[in-house]
């Protein structure tokens, strides 16, 4: 693909949905302040509230059906250069990166990060499942880090900013609920209603002195048995990770092969250890389905549930861990833990992620490749994972820093790294 020369006329850059609260308006103003153009399409009031330049916002009221049609004469009339969005696979964002693909514009994509807490991933094109991570394997990586010098911090071992993010989906979701007046043909990108989406976000932040509790107990109780015990990562089942890249509709399914596994393999004095995904809001009725599912496989002594929350603690014991494709895979492998998952991750490699059916792996989970994994993690370190995060105003000002620049230059951070001629990445320091 083409991408524009930074040298060459003022670049044009269109910002679609992002994450909640104030992220792209600080981006954006930073891009204004490089000499580009910016313009932003909002699709409903929480897009609105918190895009503060308004000669540069562009309200999206029509159905969903013309949103390609509106999209095309947007860019030839804008003279769109690069489309900026979080996530590519909400059906808004999936058509207008097929859109741009065909006309040479530039995607800049922002995730959550796959190293997380404090990293951001920033990839053009695709990210998860559609990521450039795919195609590479580890040879191409240790080529490319050859010539660079930098060294990986450490993982930390727990989420940044989880008040602020839950506080912003709330904040976002009220503006959607009550002041959408002017957006009647919005439709969400997840099946569930606006209105439940905001109760849901609400809940979850009143009880979190509650969750807090449980998440206590439960973790003490794991952690002073002294039994073997193997992880169960759940992720959000409307999350486009599982909807996108893997064959599951929700955790329910996931989890009955998970627990049908462990009963048919593991050692019969070994637990299984139910870990909630942190922003878990319960549309699934998860924790009367693991109670269900251990009566039914006969493991109910031997299966616990814990709520949300840090999962380091967890993983300091643990013999193996099974998930669909979540982010935390990383931190297994980080620790050499075994692990096993059933969807496309960037992280699926031979070298790191079993291959084992279910049952033979929780009787004999292989281990991975350390060394492997040090050397995938430094190369992402060095290429699409960004310091900083979106929700806390510290997280933001650290990813502004870098992000900007990132976007400007010609190639995308992997065919930088992989380029023969590449310069390294100067290696910044994460200060606590």
């Amino acid at each position: 693909m083409h991408h524009p020369d930074p040298h060459a006329d003022p670049r044009v850059f269109l910002f679609l949905q992002g994450p909640h609260g104030p992220f792209f308006n600080a981006l954006g103003r930073m891009l204004r302040a490089s000499g580009a153009q910016t313009w932003r399409v909002g699709f409903n009031a929480g897009d609105q509230a918190f895009w503060f330049d308004r000669k540069s916002y562009i309200p999206y009221r029509d159905a969903p059906v013309h949103w390609p049609e509106v999209l095309q004469a947007l860019i030839a009339e804008k003279q769109v250069t690069d489309i900026v969005l979080y996530g590519d696979t909400r059906p808004i964002h999936a058509n207008a990166v097929r859109i741009a693909k065909t006309r040479g514009i530039t995607v800049h994509v922002f995730e959550e990060g796959y190293l997380r807490p404090w990293w951001v991933t920033y990839e053009r094109d695709g990210s998860n499942g559609n990521s450039r991570l795919m195609s590479l394997d580890l040879d191409q990586m240790a080529q490319a880090l050859s010539h660079s010098g930098g060294h990986a911090p450490p993982p930390p071992s727990h989420w940044g900013d989880m008040r602020q993010h839950i506080f912003y989906g709330a904040l976002y979701h009220w503006f959607v609920l009550f002041l959408n007046g002017r957006y009647r043909n919005f439709r969400p990108h997840r099946a569930l209603p606006v209105s439940k989406e905001f109760r849901l976000y609400f809940k979850r932040l009143m009880l979190m002195p509650f969750h807090r509790l449980q998440r206590s107990l439960a973790t003490a109780r794991v952690r002073s048995g002294a039994f073997p015990y193997h992880l169960v990562l759940l992720q959000l089942g409307h999350d486009s990770s599982v909807q996108s890249h893997s064959d599951y509709s929700g955790m329910c399914a996931f989890l009955e092969q998970m627990m049908e596994g462990f009963a048919k393999g593991a050692p019969a004095h070994h637990h299984l250890v139910i870990k909630e995904h942190p922003l878990e809001n319960h549309r699934e009725p998860l924790r009367r389905r693991v109670r269900d599912l251990a009566v039914r496989f006969g493991i109910n002594g031997r299966v616990h549930y814990v709520p949300g929350g840090k999962l380091a603690k967890l993983l300091d014991d643990a013999s193996s861990a099974v998930t669909i494709n979540s982010t935390a895979g990383q931190q297994v492998l980080w620790r050499g833990i075994p692990l096993r998952i059933f969807g496309r991750a960037v992280y699926d490699k031979p070298e790191l992620v079993s291959q084992q059916e279910v049952s033979r792996f929780f009787a004999a989970p292989e281990l991975p490749d350390v060394e492997a994994y040090q050397l995938y993690r430094r190369f992402l370190l060095e290429t699409s994972q960004v310091p900083g995060g979106y929700y806390s105003r510290r997280g933001r000002r650290q990813l502004l820093r870098r992000a900007v620049d990132m976007m400007l230059r010609a190639d995308d951070p992997y065919q930088a790294a992989l380029s023969d001629d590449a310069a390294p990445e100067p290696q910044l320091k994460i200060v606590e």
